[in-house]
């Protein structure tokens, strides 16, 4: 028999042992009962029993991790771990039941028990529903998905919304409530699938991911931020933290060399869970420059990394690599053609052509015999393709230089902050041949964020819902760091991206502080709120412009300044605000944009927004401190009345972060404030100004201790493209210039 269920993605929560009811939407109202079956209430676990959980035979390896995650999960909250079985047989009266209907004897076991539980489900994609069904003397909990991934998400909706647990649990620290019992009197989820066909993670920049647990084996990479791989329990709880979050794509690391076993790993760690993996922009067929130079160091031979120059070799390096992915299934391969690190081609082989359009038309002859190899390598196999249009990639597809196979997945890239998309989204006319997706930036290192949070629920909800809307909902990739500092944007855009319609940024926030808090809620709400105002926009390209890598950026250059000033003892040159802005800009352009109208720099514009001169940017930054100190005041309201597991939660994601970002305010507005007092002639100001600015960044190291407690020691220690340490010292090195400086100018 086959009855409609609820409206997609409500949930029905009844209390614990039969006390009242809530209704949770969790993304759209509205209700239809599972007409037609039985009901009867379903017991998990209690102090006189526990259920059997039963897999069978045939379920891939992601139903079977995620059947282990939900007994480890009953384990945690009740210290009652269910059998998990592969036979009907086997099970006791209360049961789970996992079946995938993209398998046949799944499907002949539901139809079995449950005639027409998932017809709906039948052929769509990730689609899901689960509901009690009675059987003899007890009932079942049956968890049916239309493919593998909608039976694990279904789960997983499950544990989220019935059992409470948080799908980053390992990531934020938050673990379940104890509870003598699990039973509910009814359980109703269904979902007609996502609305992002493709949603996952870029682990990119991930340097303390890298360095914080040893044993991940070696990287061969000349790169000084990575020395180590990712440990491999490490990419474990990164690959469970990503299917719990209902996500099926993950990109596992930054240049990854599957030729080098302990990177392979990471892939296989993902793989097993039953997702899409792909690569970085700047590694098509998985081949980024490293791994070229690895293969040819091997083979005796020392050559420049350029497609123009070479690209036989180069070939040959694509082919031997795709071999090498094409043994894993869910492969979405990344055309392209970059250069060393995260630059343009151009950067690594100078003979390469001059003009956009010559460059442009190098880009697509390689991404068509990137296809061909594809062709020759799994000839057979359904494949998917993407191609990132980043940086120079955005600049060459907006001018129409850029000729991309049919067939491929078009991913246009924001900004970089993750505050806008670039302008080739919305000038480049949709193909029907090809799909449509978006590259959307929780972290990035340079401007930032890295260490602290930046995108609000509200500006991602903005972004994303533009980009589904404007047919580009085909697919989404988050580059989210180290993971740990952007718990909560990771679950908002998890949430959304899997259900667009009808999602509230407000509504989601005030539901996810209800979860992890008890008490004071709208208080840390609103503290939440005011961190994501407080930064601050630029006038005129309206992004954030003083992010902590952005202000890393500029402290450093203000105390270049002054330490060269006062080695020439170029002292109380004057200042003129005009004048300022106006060597401000020059430093800028001239720093990041070497060949003028380059299409790498001028793709990535926004990472450093124009100069507002030394005078203005004291003033916004001393505003945008104000705020963090807002935001800490609400936080460490809320957190007073809280019970100690929930500060930890709150310190780790708010408030550490928050007064981090107001300790580097002060140091950045202190540091600007002694380059005036020096430029006045007061060099005694200015050590005045560089001893508060040592202070305030003397702080983080200390803040640091608290968030790098208990397991979480040595995250720090891999901190290099930030690097809190170098910046201290910098600090510190000048501070003493700056004192000698006055000393000789009183004697």
């Amino acid at each position: 028999m086959n009855c409609a269920g609820p409206s997609e993605d409500v949930h029905i929560v009844p209390m614990i042992a039969g006390g009242g009811t809530r209704i949770l939407p969790l993304l759209v109202a509205g209700l239809v009962g599972m007409c037609g079956q039985a009901r009867a209430a379903f017991e998990l676990a209690s102090p006189n029993q526990t259920s059997t959980v039963l897999v069978p035979a045939g379920e891939p390896e992601c139903v079977r991790l995620a059947a282990g995650d939900l007994v480890g999960d009953v384990a945690k909250i009740t210290g009652k771990a269910p059998a998990i079985v592969g036979e009907m047989e086997q099970c006791g009266p209360s049961s789970i039941v996992l079946v995938s209907l993209n398998q046949a004897r799944s499907t002949a076991l539901l139809e079995g028990l449950a005639p027409g539980f998932g017809d709906d489900l039948k052929g769509k994609w990730e689609a899901y529903r689960v509901g009690i069904v009675a059987a003899p003397a007890g009932a079942r909990l049956v968890v049916a998905g239309s493919d593998e991934r909608g039976t694990m998400f279904g789960l997983y909706a499950f544990i989220e919304s019935y059992l409470g647990v948080d799908p980053l649990y390992f990531w934020s620290g938050r673990q379940p409530d104890k509870r003598d019992a699990l039973r509910w009197d009814s359980v109703e989820i269904v979902s007609a699938g996502p609305s992002f066909r493709f949603r996952g993670w870029f682990i990119n920049d991930e340097d303390l991911l890298t360095e914080w647990r040893d044993g991940g084996g070696e990287r061969r990479i000349d790169y000084p931020y990575y020395a180590q791989v990712v440990g491999r329990d490490v990419m474990r709880a990164i690959a469970e933290a990503l299917v719990r979050s209902r996500s099926n794509l993950i990109i596992p690391a930054s240049f990854i060399d599957i030729l080098n076993p302990p990177e392979e790993a990471l892939v296989q760690e993902c793989v097993r869970r039953g997702v899409f993996v792909s690569q970085h922009h700047v590694e098509p067929m998985g081949v980024s420059a490293f791994s070229y130079f690895n293969y040819w160091k091997k083979r005796g031979r020392d050559l420049k990394y350029s497609y123009f120059s070479h690209p036989g070799e180069v070939r040959e390096v694509w082919r031997a690599y795709a071999k090498k992915w094409a043994a894993y299934p869910n492969v979405i391969w990344q055309l392209g053609l970059r250069g060393i690190a995260d630059r343009p081609m151009w950067m690594a082989d100078p003979s390469t052509p001059q003009s956009d359009a010559d460059r442009g038309r190098l880009i697509s002859e390689a991404m068509a015999a990137q296809v061909k190899i594809l062709d020759e390598v799994c000839p057979a196999a359904s494949r998917h393709l993407s191609t990132t249009l980043w940086a120079e990639g955005s600049v060459l597809n907006q001018k129409g230089f850029l000729t991309i196979p049919e067939g491929t997945i078009i991913v246009f890239a924001d900004n970089s902050p993750g505050w806008k998309w670039q302008q080739d989204f919305y000038s480049t006319p949709r193909n029907p041949k090809n799909a449509y997706g978006v590259y959307y930036h929780h972290g990035l290192i340079g401007c930032g964020p890295h260490l602290a949070q930046v995108p609000s629920p509200h500006k991602t909800h903005q972004c994303l819902k533009e980009a589904a809307d404007k047919g580009a909902g085909e697919y989404v990739i988050c580059n989210v760091a180290n993971i740990r500092e952007f718990v909560l944007g990771i679950d908002a855009t998890s949430k959304m991206t899997w259900r667009m319609e009808g999602f509230d940024p407000d509504e989601w926030l005030g539901e996810w502080v209800r979860r992890r808090f008890s008490r004071k809620r709208e208080e840390i709400a609103n503290a939440y709120r005011v961190y994501f105002n407080a930064w601050q926009i630029h006038d005129e390209q309206r992004v954030p412009f003083l992010m902590d890598g952005q202000m890393f950026g500029m402290g450093m250059k203000e105390l270049g300044q002054i330490a060269k000033k006062l080695k020439g003892n170029k002292v109380g040159v004057g200042t003129d605000p005009e004048k300022d802005r106006q060597r401000g800009d020059k430093a800028e352009v001239g720093a990041a944009t070497p060949a003028g109208g380059d299409a790498f720099w001028s793709g990535l514009g926004d990472t450093n927004p124009r100069s507002l001169g030394r005078r203005e940017t004291i003033k916004r930054v001393a505003a945008q401190k104000a705020g963090f100190a807002m935001a800490l005041l609400h936080a460490r309201t809320g957190a007073a009345a809280l019970p100690e597991r929930e500060v930890a939660v709150l310190s780790d994601n708010l408030v550490y972060q928050a007064a981090i970002m107001f300790q580097t305010s002060e140091w950045l507005e202190q540091v600007g404030m002694a380059h005036e007092a020096l430029d006045l002639g007061n060099i005694a100001g200015c050590v005045d100004a560089i001893e508060i600015a040592e202070r305030a960044f003397g702080q983080i190291p200390v803040l640091a201790e608290g968030y790098c407690r208990g397991r979480w020691e040595n995250w720090y220690r891999g901190c290099r493209k930030l690097n809190v340490a170098a910046t201290l010292k910098r600090t510190r090195d000048v501070l003493e210039q700056a004192r000698q400086a006055n000393l000789e100018r009183t004697r």
